[in-house]
């Protein structure tokens, strides 16, 4: 009998595996680990890069007994893909309105080097801090809960977006991208274009934050996706 696969959340830019609370009170049996990226953080001297993100993931995936589905949100798409080239205990990927880049692309060349205005780069320091979260991330969360994340929000490494990957881990692994159609953060144009890249795509009729505003609605289709995963 084939093992059901360990689910690995992996958060996004400016949060932490706070963001997945929500979500894992809906995945009860499910086997799942989070991890906690260095890009991400309240002391900008401390922030890591992308390549230090990815070490984080790969070590996360290796550390798990047995098969692994591996779900990226947003800017944690990029260390995931960076990561896990080779891994074969990846069944599958999951990109959650994320990044899914190319080798020698990074998150800021996908927009062609031009940030969003939404982005208050401290270039000095070498951090971003998002302008309007909550329109940004949290347009659909109910505003106790968006106020909440808001709260929690660290600082993004600058340096972590400016980064190309080294390489693929998609082009061996299979994978989904989750489109989510009322994204701010991430244009949908942007998210069809990255899909190509997929085997299967999904649609959420979300902001860039189901996890906080769908939980159950995102639960069952990881589910789904693991169910998947054993199938083969």
């Amino acid at each position: 009998m084939t093992s059901v696969p360990t689910l690995v959340l992996v958060h996004g830019g400016w949060h932490g595996p706070w963001c997945w609370e929500l979500l894992i009170e809906q995945l009860s049996g499910v086997a799942l680990r989070t991890v906690a990226l260095s890009s991400s953080g309240s002391d900008p001297s401390k922030l890591g890069d992308l390549y230090d993100d990815a070490e984080i993931v790969r070590s996360a995936v290796v550390d798990v007994d047995g098969p692994v589905v591996v779900c990226a949100h947003s800017y944690g798409g990029a260390p995931v893909t960076e990561a896990l080239a080779g891994e074969g205990k990846v069944r599958r990927l999951i990109y959650l309105c994320a990044f899914q880049l190319d080798v020698g692309e990074s998150v800021l060349g996908a927009r062609h080097g031009m940030p969003p205005l939404w982005w208050d780069i401290h270039e000095a320091e070498g951090y971003i801090d998002p302008l309007r979260p909550r329109e940004i991330f949290y347009g659909d969360v109910d505003p106790v809960t968006a106020d909440a994340a808001i709260a929690r929000l660290g600082h993004q490494s600058l340096s972590a977006v400016s980064q190309p990957l080294t390489q693929a881990s998609w082009q061996k692994i299979p994978s989904t991208y989750v489109i989510c159609q009322k994204d701010s953060a991430i244009p949908q144009a942007v998210q069809e274009g990255m899909a190509q890249r997929a085997q299967c795509v999904e649609r959420l009729d979300t902001s860039h934050s189901p996890f906080l505003s769908r939980p159950s609605r995102l639960a069952d289709l990881l589910r789904h996706e693991l169910r998947a995963a054993v199938a083969g």
